[in-house]
């Protein structure tokens, strides 16, 4: 494999772009480019910065291998496997606290017709929330537990 092959594999496995890649071995993207492109090659001190990025040998790097081809798919894989599980728990976690909302809106509404119910047969609660205030007061409360939630979720 030809080093600019390597340089494109690697920056690829390691989830990097070129403009990454170049802020991290202090070049610009067009000089990337051109290393993947096989228009130029980096200078001495470059591919040095180029196998610490990458965290591999200057040998790895320069001599040609099948090797590097299996790494490079490897790892590629295994970003693709690390990126598609972060999907999944986050996609768990948004359900969680979905359903830890709807929950805390029902307890509320739940306790909202039972004070009713209750307030019908004694006139404490209407005498301390009166109109409409009681209904408001546990929206209030639910939305803040709510809130709790989602900031805890995250």
């Amino acid at each position: 494999m030809e080093l600019s092959e390597k340089i494109l594999n690697l920056r690829k496995a390691n989830n990097l772009t070129q403009e990454q890649l170049a802020e991290e071995a202090g070049v610009t993207r067009q000089a990337v480019s051109k290393w993947e492109s096989g228009q130029s090659v980096p200078e001495l001190d470059k591919i040095i910065a180029l196998c610490e990025i990458f965290h591999i040998t200057t040998d790895s790097l320069l001599k040609p291998s099948e090797l590097d081809v299996l790494s490079a798919k490897t790892q590629m894989l295994e970003n693709q496997q690390k990126n598609l599980e972060n999907a999944i728990k986050k996609k768990e976690q948004k359900k969680r606290t979905i359903l830890g909302c709807t929950a805390i809106y029902l307890i509320a509404f739940s306790i909202l017709m039972l004070v009713r119910q209750l307030s019908h047969m004694n006139d404490f609660f209407w005498d301390l929330f009166p109109g409409i205030t009681l209904p408001v007061f546990l929206f209030c409360i639910a939305t803040a537990a709510a809130v709790i939630l989602y900031r805890h979720s995250l």
